[in-house]
């Protein structure tokens, strides 16, 4: 198989495609990326397989303050329509899901840290998730939720949230949870956002997140697996 051209859109500068664009470079792959917060034009659809929508601390429904939401959100239809490999993460998954024709809104916590996750029943059987624990910690950060767009299926649950992934066919996954970030990722998280550890019984401390490098190392394992499982199906 020719190596896959990735591409990324990015919200913030600090939240970047992290270990998938590792994963990405480890395995001979394509990647590029679209940094939105500077204005830079979307690619031509043509010059990508796969599509992977990052995170960002606004809501998907913030046109006034991001006009560029609006134009992300038609491309990322347009790539669902035409067949591309598309992967939301937390933000991403978001954009996703209302796509397609979920709603996203405020979820009844907020969910910051090292939490557990729990797949589905639809998720057990999910061919993205093939090898993974049925519960496994990920990492969040995110105060709102999407509802499983119609036709969609639920992959993935947690305590505070009921819908932590979806898939839509073959080649849209949604994950609202990250197992893209490296241990650099969650430190800029902590020095960009670390006023939003307010308390509530789904957001840990500072302390309590830096406390131990493993569960990065295990996330780091669990996206390798899932991307090499959406590569296999792909190419199959």
């Amino acid at each position: 198989m020719p190596p896959l051209k990735i591409h990324s859109l990015e919200h913030v500068p600090f939240e970047d495609a992290a270990n998938i664009a590792t994963w990405a470079a480890e395995r001979g792959h394509a990647v590029s990326r679209t940094r939105l917060f500077d204005g830079e034009p979307l690619p031509p659809l043509e010059a990508l397989d796969w599509l992977v929508v990052m995170g960002g601390p606004m809501n998907v429904d913030e046109h006034g303050a991001y006009p560029w939401l609006v134009q992300e959100k038609e491309f990322l239809a347009a790539a669902i329509k035409g067949g591309k490999q598309v992967i939301g993460v937390c933000l991403g998954a978001q954009l996703a899901a209302e796509v397609l024709g979920g709603q996203v809104t405020a979820n009844g916590h907020k969910e910051i840290g090292w939490l557990p996750v729990s797949l589905a029943e639809n998720g057990r059987r999910a061919a993205a998730f093939d090898g993974f624990p049925t519960s496994f910690l990920a990492f969040h950060w995110h105060g709102d939720t999407f509802s499983i767009p119609p036709g969609a299926c639920k992959l993935a649950e947690s305590e505070a949230c009921a819908n932590q992934a979806f898939s839509c066919g073959d080649r849209v996954l949604g994950l609202q949870f990250h197992l893209d970030y490296s241990t650099e990722s969650i430190e800029k998280m902590l020095h960009h956002c670390g006023h939003e550890l307010a308390g509530g019984p789904f957001v840990q401390s500072a302390e309590a997140i830096r406390a131990s490098s493993q569960p990065a190392e295990t996330t780091r394992r669990l996206l390798d697996r899932l991307l090499d499982n959406l590569e296999r199906q792909w190419s199959s």
